[in-house]
């Protein structure tokens, strides 16, 4: 997921990762923060819903498994109004 921050963040950043080898930033998804290795944090957006699929690890298929139930339901129903639609074709 891309993060926004401020040019000035950025090059900030830039600047510390060429000081200092091996720099690694942490990125808290809950709290929306960029965090680096001295504790200075830098907010991002995100909307709700992005978040709540990243933290909950859902994909467009994984929203829609989360429904299966009512989708097979839904299908048996179908069928008994519609038993033309169970017919395989050759």
């Amino acid at each position: 997921m891309p993060v926004v921050l401020t040019e000035q963040q950025v090059d900030h950043l830039f600047n510390e990762t060429k000081a200092f080898p091996g720099y690694q930033l942490t990125i808290d998804l809950e709290r929306q923060e960029v965090i680096a290795p001295d504790n200075r944090s830098y907010s991002f957006e995100v909307t709700p819903f992005r978040k709540y699929c990243l933290v909950n690890g859902l994909d467009d298929i994984g929203l829609t498994l989360r429904h299966a139930d009512k989708i097979k339901a839904f299908e048996a129903e179908r069928l008994l109004r519609m038993p033309w639609l169970a017919t395989q074709l050759p």
